[in-house]
């Protein structure tokens, strides 16, 4: 292995793998580890990722974990809810959105502490490798990356153990032998993969489900609430105005009551191969859901359907791991643009795994109800423009018509 690595910042969750990881950075390469551990919101205790570190030789100094959770959601996950981004029509994009803040911290901290290479604990066949990677070398073009998963022969979980046992490694209990599925989570979701969840036939059991109550086991009666928006972003629920992951926490407290928010997705990774997850974003549909509902009286139409047409573009790009792309930044000034004028009130109701806009108000409203309405209009609208509009809009089918019939 080279011998010019002397320094390099690992992503460390205080788990198995990057556990492993971080004695075989130390044995492979000889160099000093610095370990960079985010809090997003995942609602872990991080502090024994802190014990764990130090046990295995990690400088105090050397040892980040840092509080995330605003800058997640105000600047990555507020600008994707403003493009309405869904992967594959389905997918809120909670893990890849992530991993951009991710990279761009441990770049941050690489060059705080003067590292010469990052690492990460993605596998050779997973998304995430490209997510960190492109993040990497987008803010830090001649950063050196040390993928474990791509280089060594622990190519198991019962290899990873052993590794760790015989290295005087702490393996937690529920770690010890195969576990059931493997799960990823900050503040805007938690997704689930793998094992009993491969079989995209078998139904997701019930006890993989961790933020949302079965929607059948939901309170019988439904919850009104509203959401307040200004310039696209949510900034109040029920009239409280709150900070951006307050927020988000908060629709994920009313989500998980209601078991709003469950995905069961096959979806297509970058690397070419389908792959069955489940996802859980509670506050995020619920956000998702309310911030279309403004939008459809505040955004005009052109601008809606092309925000629309955009959106599979912006989406893939978020899961592809581009975010730091100059399209995704060109795509997201246009989007920002649009919400402008995207402000006021949605009123939602929550009822056994459902989220339904039952009222939208705002002082930036293109809805004319003197316009629209079945009563007399007083002169609003006169009906007798429409023919002329139609027979414009018809001229090339009676062209066609009549070339087809000739």
């Amino acid at each position: 292995m080279s011998d010019q690595i002397n320094r390099v910042v690992l992503a460390f969750s205080g788990g198995l793998d990057t556990s492993v990881i971080l004695k075989w950075l130390q044995q492979t390469y000889h160099c000093e580890v610095v370990t960079f551990t985010a809090d997003l919101g995942q609602g872990e205790e991080l502090e024994p990722a802190r014990a764990k570190a130090e046990l295995m030789g990690v400088r105090p100094e050397h040892i980040f974990i840092d509080d995330l959770r605003e800058e997640f959601v105000r600047d990555y996950v507020f600008p994707m809810m403003r493009a309405n981004a869904l992967y594959e029509g389905l997918y809120l994009l909670g893990t890849s959105i992530a991993r951009p803040l991710i990279a761009k911290r441990q770049i941050e901290i690489a060059r705080q502490v003067n590292a010469d290479a990052v690492s990460h604990g993605a596998t050779g066949k997973g998304n995430d490798q490209v997510r960190f990677e492109l993040g990497y070398y987008a803010l830090a073009p001649d950063i050196k990356v040390i993928a474990p998963w791509r280089e060594w022969d622990l190519t198991s979980r019962t290899r990873l153990i052993e590794f760790a046992e015989a290295h005087q490694i702490p393996v937690s209990k529920d770690k010890r032998g195969e576990a059931p599925f493997s799960t990823d989570a900050n503040l805007l979701h938690t997704s689930s993969e793998g094992k009993v969840l491969e079989d995209p036939w078998e139904e997701v059991p019930d006890y993989v489900y961790s933020r949302t109550v079965n929607p059948e086991d939901a309170p019988d009666a439904p919850e009104i609430i509203t959401i307040d928006f200004e310039k696209g972003d949510a900034v109040a629920v029920n009239g409280e105005g709150l900070s951006p992951a307050s927020l988000l926490a908060k629709l994920n407290d009313l989500g998980r009551t209601h078991g709003i928010g469950r995905l069961d997705l096959v979806e297509n990774r970058f690397v070419g191969m389908k792959s069955r997850g489940m996802y859980e974003t509670p506050g995020g549909t619920i956000l998702h859901l309310a911030h279309r509902g403004i939008e459809q009286i505040t955004l005009d139409r052109g601008a809606a359907h092309l925000k629309d047409e955009l959106m599979p573009r912006y989406a893939e790009l978020l899961y592809n791991g581009f975010w730091f792309s100059p399209e995704r930044e060109m795509l997201q000034a246009a989007i920002d643009h649009s919400q402008a004028k995207v402000a006021g009130t949605v009123r939602l109701k929550l009822y056994k795994g459902g989220v339904h806009v039952i009222g939208r108000k705002s002082p930036h409203s293109l809805y004319s109800e003197k316009v629209v309405t079945f009563e007399d209009d007083q002169g609003a609208y006169d009906q007798r423009d429409a023919a002329g509009f139609i027979k414009l809009n018809a001229l090339r089918l009676r062209l066609l018509g009549r070339r087809d019939r000739a």
